[in-house]
């Protein structure tokens, strides 16, 4: 303490933090945590990644691939899925976190705002365990008892401090939440269609794109505008030349949703179109980047060969030579038969679980 009682300033590296992911896109994350928060990642896991940072700052909350990001309270990759586990989550809860310090880390980041602080306390849990999920959280609640202050006010929706326990299998990390909702879910996103795009999956996509200065941008089947959404949001941060982000879509109600979400931005062409006959110049485009339509959700499998084989088509016109291509799709095999066919090559393969289906995130090259 201070002369003046009050408590020094807190010059010690910060504790390690954790990211969530949605799995499957860990090892990008892990890039955007090393490369553009300078963070070391320590430690990565499906849906997980364990960094450390030199300092704690707002910048901690600027990372578009992550779905939220904690200070670590504790972890564990050893638990036995038996009733013992009960234990060990109030042990440790109780024991292990500096949790002082890690609350006045937190509102470092997330100042009170006016009123009562409000919090909550969150246990998620999956796979199949000795236990229920309310008996884990109470376990957890009974580790929390007396670190919540006095006149705290329980809030079971957008609380300012919220401690989450989360449990996949034989692991379980404990920390304080230093993102919100908007980190997953974006400002930008007001309204949706079928089977619409995460946008922490969109932003692996483009960053995997690598979008430079004076690059032209195409999402020939773009939805509700996610991925162009994240293109701009690259785009604002590259110098030079302006990067030009084009968007379509064949469904009226998509076009619609597309330029509902996308008027703020200002800096995406949104248009009507069908994407195996694009109304776009040869050799016009440095990058595509696309979730094309997949699944029974939105086609049949019969017609999904037909439709990547006239994409594919026309994706290789308008894409120039050497330019690259950033796809995701349930049904890969039809998808890179057509590709292969015109010589493209496969860069990195990355499976990802969307709308409770295997896919596949693809990087492909066209040769120059």
């Amino acid at each position: 303490m201070s002369r003046k009682g009050r408590p020094e300033p807190d010059t010690a590296p910060p504790p390690p933090l954790y990211a969530m992911t949605h799995g499957g896109i860990e090892p990008v994350a892990a890039d955007e945590i090393t490369r553009d928060l300078g963070g070391e990642v320590k430690k990565t896991a499906r849906g997980l990644v364990v960094f450390r940072l030199d300092a704690l700052t707002p910048a901690v909350l600027t990372p578009r691939t992550t779905e939220d990001i904690f200070l670590l309270g504790w972890g564990s990759d050893s638990l036995t899925y038996k009733a013992d586990d009960l234990a060990t989550i109030r042990s440790w809860t109780a024991k292990k976190p500096d949790w002082d310090r890690l609350f006045r880390l937190h509102h470092k980041i997330r100042p009170k705002t006016k009123g009562r602080p409000t919090f909550n306390l969150i246990c998620q849990m999956q796979g199949e365990h000795g236990y229920r999920r309310a008996d884990a959280r109470q376990a957890f609640i009974d580790g929390m008892s007396g670190v919540i202050k006095p006149g705290w006010q329980f809030s079971n929706e957008n609380a300012w401090l919220e401690v989450w326990l989360t449990i996949k299998s034989n692991t379980a990390v404990c920390g304080v939440r230093l993102s919100d909702r908007t980190m997953r879910h974006r400002t930008y996103k007001s309204e949706h269609v079928a089977a619409s795009l995460r946008p922490t999956v969109a932003a692996a996509m483009v960053r995997l794109a690598g979008i430079g200065p004076g690059m032209t941008v195409l999402d020939p089947m773009c939805g509700a505008g996610t991925i162009p959404a994240e293109a701009a949001a690259v785009a604002e941060t590259r110098r030079g030349d302006p990067v030009t982000i084009l968007g379509g879509d064949l469904d009226p109600n998509a076009v619609f949703v597309a330029k509902q979400n996308l008027e703020k931005l200002g800096s995406v062409s949104v248009a009507r179109w069908d994407s195996t006959e694009l109304p776009l110049e040869s050799w016009s485009v440095d990058r595509i980047v696309c979730n094309p339509p997949f699944g029974k959700q939105l086609a049949s499998p019969e017609e999904i060969g037909p439709l990547y084989e006239a994409a594919a088509a026309e994706w290789d016109r308008v894409l120039k030579p050497g330019g690259r291509a950033v796809l995701l799709a349930m049904e890969q095999d039809a998808l890179a038969g057509p590709l292969k066919y015109f010589r493209w090559s496969p860069t990195r393969l990355l499976k990802v679980r969307l709308l409770g289906q295997p896919t596949v995130l693809s990087v492909w090259q066209k040769p120059g």
